[in-house]
């Protein structure tokens, strides 16, 4: 007698997971505006004729359409003329992502420190090799606007982030400038700066501004590479230490 032929196995299949359909639509309107196929500003159809074009129920629409507004990728605009509008996204975009990512992450300062040290030195050598006359303004207005703020320390710290931002625009890179942009108000919003910027450290902190905008002006990249490098590390070292702080001594940015 001959034995049974074995029974072949079971086919089997993973769990499908299928997307809902406002995503899919998201997506699509999303690839749209980010190919540039939807340019800056363009009205997307109103919302009944989305809903008879994709054949979906009105909740979906709208389900998309909200979170494209939330990926600030449509501006809804109310009332008479109004509806969903391309907006694409820019440096504010970028910045408004790691200001959240920074906050609800929770991000060490230390942490905040370390990425600016390691990114603020290469935007100054931008800075350096491609600088515009208007570059030099912006720079020179803000160092001028940090220099008389003398007792107003809200208005030496606004002076003096619009001069960092001023140096990364003048690197010309625009991940550079919104990264550092957030980076920037964050680390100064994580810092107790009332107790740390004195008199003496206001001051060494105009010296290296000025120090550093040289650097930039002459189109040495090296310079200023090197002496923004010093300048952050020693903001972040100084910071570190406020309880000590008379065993602190900011580098002045010198060669």
């Amino acid at each position: 007698m001959s034995s049974a032929e074995p029974t072949p196995p079971t086919p089997r299949f993973e769990t499908l997971t299928v997307p809902k359909a406002s995503d899919v639509l998201a997506a699509e309107v999303r690839e749209r505006i980010l190919s540039g196929e939807f340019g800056e500003g363009t009205a997307l159809p109103p919302e009944r004729q989305l809903v008879e074009q994709t054949g979906l129920s009105r909740a979906t629409v709208r389900e998309a359409l909200r979170i494209l507004e939330v990926e600030r990728l449509v501006e809804i605009r109310p009332g008479r003329g109004g509806g969903a509008f391309v907006h694409r996204p820019g440096r504010e975009s970028l910045a408004h992502t790691v200001r959240l990512v920074i906050r609800g992450q929770r991000i060490r300062l230390e942490a905040l420190h370390e990425t600016r040290e390691a990114i603020e030195p290469a935007c100054a050598a931008l800075a350096a090799r491609r600088r515009t006359e208007r570059d030099l303004a912006d720079l020179d207005a803000a160092h001028a606007e940090l220099v008389g703020a003398g007792e107003d320390l809200p208005r030496f710290l606004r002076a003096n982030i619009q001069w960092h931002n001023a140096v990364a625009r003048a690197g010309d890179n625009e991940l550079l400038i919104g990264f550092l942009g957030a980076l920037s108000e964050s680390i100064h919003a994580s810092t107790d700066l009332a107790r740390f910027l004195d008199l003496r450290i206001r001051q060494l902190t105009a010296h290296a501004h000025a120090r550093i905008t040289e650097a930039i002006r002459a189109g040495d990249a090296e310079a200023a590479h090197r002496r923004m490098s010093r300048h952050v590390c020693g903001f972040a070292r100084a910071a570190a230490e406020v309880d000590g702080r008379e065993l602190v001594d900011l580098p002045d940015s010198g060669d």
